[in-house]
């Protein structure tokens, strides 16, 4: 990335006014920006099929709002393409293909370029030639923020009785979008691809974080019928022993909900969990969306549970459970783990692990539960206290720094679209 287009990002980045960027910049294009054009004057449809069959069914893309246009095997895991892809549109590499398809966040569908490989789409897409491929590319940066593409499409695009769009291909170009110079839409779109490029190192740091963990998991607990893990701290040598759950916590509680029809129940102080608050794989920081007064406690099966329990889901979500610094409530879908005897970081993982283990040995199946004394009644091997807190502390390190790199993740994230906004607007002018 060019110095200047740098020392513009950390600009936006420490929150300057962008004010002295469109000074200089209109000294350097002193042309009006973004002056509005219809989309046909850029783009004409491409109607070649693939009659000569020049492409197969490997060959299919998908068009995903995230990732873009991208080869629907890596996408998917296998191709979905009908008996014959001979009627499938061509994509060549530049091509701009809008989805006839709505999506929760864009009813109308969405519109990417293809920067990848050409191939083919089905027919319920309309494929575009670009005068540039420069334009191309700008045009889906554009179209990337939700706003800009809804407003474009949604004057000219009808829903059908079955939620279809109703819209010619040529009818999808009639709309106008500001379109600055080519030079000024070069440097918006390398600026947009740092970003990318950032977003995904930050993500394949994450990845490579997350599948430590799991080796570590695996490792560092000993395998079925065994009493050593292949790998474990220097100065621990002694054998794990087997315990059951139960003997693991000096209590246990169960879970109720307050009646959702008596006010008086809820938007209290006390802290109440349900199932759909806690994320698979991520045992800490569990944000409650709901809380309940003591009257609610007081007449339901809800308990109070003291602070530094886990909390394990045995019904709908069987494998998901949290460590819970506070004291909390909690619908009927939970058993906590109360008084721990054992080291509370170590135990977290350690139930973590066995459940994870047990969930991907009957891969396949549909676990919808498991009673309370299946869950107390199952085995956990456990080493000295002194290596359970050595184990504890180096897990929760881990998830701690895969924390950090996704709140860093979804900032860049931010700071992209935020920029982006600005860039597309005028509001910040870059230049070459």
């Amino acid at each position: 990335m060019k110095e200047s287009i740098k020392k513009r990002i950390e600009a936006v980045r420490r929150g300057e006014v962008p004010e002295k960027y469109n000074t200089e910049r209109a000294m350097l294009f002193p042309d009006e920006w973004g002056t509005p054009v219809i989309l046909n004057t850029v783009l004409s449809e491409n109607k070649d099929r693939n009659e000569d069959l020049r492409f197969g069914k490997e060959d299919v893309l998908s068009v995903s709002g995230e990732q873009g246009i991208v080869n629907q095997i890596d996408l998917l895991g296998r191709s979905y393409a009908g008996k014959s892809v001979a009627p499938y549109h061509v994509v060549e590499t530049g091509d701009v293909v809008y989805t006839k398809s709505p999506l929760k966040e864009n009813p109308y569908g969405i519109i990417k370029q293809n920067r990848g490989a050409p191939g083919i789409v089905s027919t319920l897409y309309a494929v575009y030639h670009c005068s540039t491929p420069i334009t191309g590319q700008y045009l889906e940066n554009y179209f990337s923020i939700d706003t800009y593409l809804n407003n474009y499409l949604k004057p000219l695009v009808k829903r059908g009785a079955k939620n279809d769009m109703k819209v010619n291909n040529d009818e999808v170009l009639l709309g106008r979008i500001p379109l600055p110079s080519l030079q000024e839409q070069e440097c918006i779109n390398e600026i947009v691809t740092q970003f990318d490029r950032m977003i995904e190192l930050k993500q394949s740091k994450i990845d490579e974080l997350k599948k430590l963990k799991q080796v570590c998991l695996l490792e560092m607990f000993p395998q079925k019928g065994q009493t050593i893990p292949k790998r474990r701290f220097p100065g621990f040598s002694a054998p794990w022993e087997q315990r059951k759950v139960s003997d693991l916590a000096e209590k246990t509680y169960g879970g109720g909900t307050p009646t959702t029809s008596n006010e008086t129940y809820w938007n209290g102080d006390i802290p109440w969990i349900q199932s759909s608050d806690v994320v698979d794989g991520k045992l800490f920081g569990v944000e409650p969306r709901k809380r309940i007064t003591q009257d609610g406690l007081n007449n339901s099966a809800a308990q109070l549970i003291p602070e530094n329990s886990i909390a394990i889901i045995t019904r709908v979500g069987v494998g998901k459970l949290a460590f819970m610094p506070f004291s909390y409530a909690t619908s009927q879908d939970f058993l906590s783990l109360s008084r721990l005897n054992t080291e509370p970081l170590f135990t977290v993982y350690a139930c973590y692990k066995k459940l994870q283990s047990e969930l991907n040995a009957v891969q396949g199946t549909s676990i919808k539960g498991i009673t309370k004394e299946e869950l107390l009644a199952k085995a956990i091997m456990v080493p000295q206290y002194d290596e359970q807190q050595q184990i504890g502390s180096f897990f929760q390190h881990l998830d701690n720094l895969i924390t950090l790199h996704q709140r860093e993740l979804a900032e860049t994230g931010k700071y992209k679209k935020a920029l982006m906004q600005l860039l597309l607007t005028g509001l910040v002018r870059v230049n070459a």
